[in-house]
């Protein structure tokens, strides 16, 4: 019982909203002031007058008219029956009521064939008037089969021409922009270079001269080895190049006074050559006590210990080279042909920071992975704020191509469900499929629109191809001011 009573108050109200709704006025717009409203009953039921053929209703029209004629002549014939059967009742001789009684005869016979023929008539006006409501239903019958086919914008297009106004639109010229090509790219920043700073010769560390994070520039002293008996080595060696030197010079003394042979001195150059290359080396093996950096940098871990042992290869310190710093990311391979050196980028990395660089390499070989292309681009980080291993995004820009610069607003689909643009051309419509290149705050870049083009910016939706219009182009106007100034709003 409740639930009669629930679907009974469900079907009152649904019977309400409708009645409710049936009351309102559909309102078409661009035909002025008071034109274009219709109750909402008359464009549900599509309740609009619809002509059948001509040469029927002309038919019922000279049938009908003769079956009235007809009718009055089967009156006329009848009301003079009876005036002659007055008259034969008051005739007074055989002679006068035979007379009389034939002219009856005659008048009758007359009648009654002009009822017959008014039957006629009347029968044949109704079977036209039947065949005229017959073409009647069928032509209302093909109208709403039309119209259940027909598009919205069909529909209003009739509509207009019906009442014999063009459909009022507003439109704006769209010129042709170069559109920058740019293909963002996700990585992260890398030192050039990682330096590990490590020993000629073996000794034990005796000092650490540099600590962790501080910059070096070449040249710098990272740390010392002990000395040990090098220092005495240098001592000896530089003992016997002074002897050496001083037995080359007393012998140059004695040849030139002829008291020795000249051949002497070979053996004498030959030991100071010797003792000069022993100085040399043991000069230079006490010069590698001091571990030095041949490249600028931070320095970083792993950094030796004082005490610790260390041998040609094992690392001193490590430098990181900041300047340049490197932004390594992967290029698509659908986009490696727009790809060149030198090209600029925009890099932003996560930590807010905002620089520019140049595409420095493009590799040939792409990673059987991912099939895309590693790519690096310079930094120039002479402060050295932009550090190693940071997650960044660049925007490299590859170039441009020719596209229009469109308010989200104008876009529409046809009857197809393609997307583009309805414009306007010598007052007919016409409707360009477009591509979107890039959306963005301004607008939507686009191409597949010719150089210069009137798009309809409102009433886009209530027509089609091929419709004429009224077109009103406010392209500098202050409607297109202020659509501009809002644009402004939201990008600020």
């Amino acid at each position: 019982m409740r639930a009669l009573i629930s679907y009974g108050v469900a079907g009152l109200i649904l019977i309400a909203g409708a009645i409710w709704l049936g009351s309102g006025v559909f309102v078409t717009g661009g035909k002025g002031p008071g034109n274009g409203e219709r109750p909402i009953v008359a464009v549900v039921s599509n309740d609009k007058p619809v002509s059948a053929d001509p040469v029927l209703s002309a038919e019922v029209d000279a049938k009908s008219k003769a079956a009235e004629e007809a009718k009055k002549a089967a009156d006329a014939a009848k009301a003079e029956a009876d005036t002659a059967a007055t008259a034969l009742n008051a005739a007074d001789t055989e002679a006068k009521k035979r007379e009389l009684a034939e002219e009856l005869e005659a008048k009758r016979l007359a009648a009654e064939k002009a009822k017959t023929a008014a039957d006629a008539a009347k029968k044949a006006a109704d079977d036209a008037a039947a065949a005229h409501k017959t073409a009647e239903e069928e032509a209302t019958k093909l109208k709403t089969e039309l119209d259940a086919v027909n598009t919205i914008s069909q529909r209003v297009a009739e509509a207009g021409s019906e009442t014999g106004k063009e459909q009022s639109v507003r439109t704006e010229t769209f010129a042709v922009q170069a559109f920058p090509i740019d293909v963002p790219l996700r990585g992260r920043t890398k030192a050039k270079s990682m330096t590990t700073i490590t020993p000629e010769t073996t000794g034990i560390v005796s000092a650490i001269n540099v600590t962790k994070g501080q910059a070096v520039k070449p040249g710098d002293v990272i740390c010392t080895l002990d000395e040990g008996t090098r220092a005495a080595a240098v001592a000896q060696a530089e003992a016997a190049l002074a002897q050496a030197q001083v037995d080359f010079d007393t012998n140059k003394q004695l040849r030139g006074k002829g008291l020795a042979t000249a051949n002497s001195a070979n053996a004498l150059e030959s030991a100071l050559k010797a003792a000069q290359a022993g100085f040399d080396q043991a000069k230079a093996e006490f010069d590698r006590t001091q571990v030095k950096t041949e490249v600028a940098g931070i320095v970083q871990d792993p950094l030796a210990m004082v005490g610790s042992m260390l041998s040609p290869g094992q690392p001193c310190a490590t430098v990181v080279e900041l300047d340049p710093m490197l932004f390594v990311a992967s290029v698509p391979e659908a986009r490696i042909g727009l790809a060149k050196l030198g090209l600029k980028a925009k890099i932003d990395t996560v930590t807010g920071q905002s620089v520019e660089g140049e595409v420095s390499y493009i590799a040939s070989l792409a990673d059987e992975a991912t099939r895309s292309f590693p790519i690096e681009i310079q930094i120039p980080n002479k402060d050295g704020k932009v550090l190693s291993g940071v997650t960044a995004t660049a925007t490299v820009t590859m170039g441009t191509v020719p596209a229009h610069l469109l308010p989200q607003s104008v876009l529409t689909l046809d009857d197809q469900g393609a997307l583009g643009v309805r414009t306007v051309k010598d007052g007919v419509v016409e409707f360009y499929p477009i591509t979107i290149v890039s959306d963005s705050r301004q607008g939507v870049w686009v191409t597949g629109l010719p150089p210069t083009a009137d798009v309809i910016t409102m009433g886009q939706e209530y027509v089609i191809s091929g419709q004429k219009v009224n077109a009103t182009n406010v392209t500098g106007t202050a409607v297109s001011k202020e659509a501009e100034a809002a644009a402004e709003g939201v990008k600020s």
